[in-house]
């Protein structure tokens, strides 16, 4: 029995190493452009677009279900010459399910999502920042991820 019981936990460790390796070396399903655009003089709106490939989710800003999900942040370098004017807003088709494993109902996004950030600045501040983010398919969800940003107003 005590070897069955050994045999059965090098067997567990070996697989989840297996799943572990295979999530690391995957590519990445994640497609992110940057841009900026002028709304007045000196207010512009910071866009952060996202195209996923096909299976893959990532969870709203609001998801809802059990507050287990890693849902996706902004956050922008303090900087003297840029003012942030409200919340960061996400824009896209959002899919509400229950999903086996999570408590209630969670939203989330596949395919595109733009998320908007309104700032008051000069043309030429530059912007920078990070912003955390985690993908799902329906087999596993990817790590966290950090990405950091700039963007230049013109």
């Amino acid at each position: 029995m005590r070897r069955f019981i050994q045999f059965f936990c090098v067997s567990l460790m070996m697989l989840a190493s297996t799943h572990t390796a295979e999530a690391q070396s995957m590519k990445d399903p994640c497609q992110w452009t940057y841009s900026a655009k002028s709304k007045s003089a000196h207010e512009y709106e910071i866009c952060f677009t996202l195209n996923l490939d096909k299976g893959w989710h990532i969870w709203s800003m609001h998801v809802g279900g059990d507050g287990s999900q890693i849902v996706p942040l902004f956050s922008f370098n303090p900087n003297k010459a840029m003012q942030l004017v409200g919340a960061t807003e996400e824009k896209g088709q959002l899919q509400s399910a229950i999903i086996e494993g999570i408590e209630g109902k969670v939203n989330y996004f596949a395919d595109q999502v733009r998320y908007t950030q309104i700032v008051k600045a000069k043309a030429g501040t530059i912007i920078k920042g990070t912003h955390t983010y985690q993908v799902c398919s329906d087999m596993l969800c990817l790590p966290p991820k950090d990405l950091n940003f700039s963007i230049t107003l013109e």
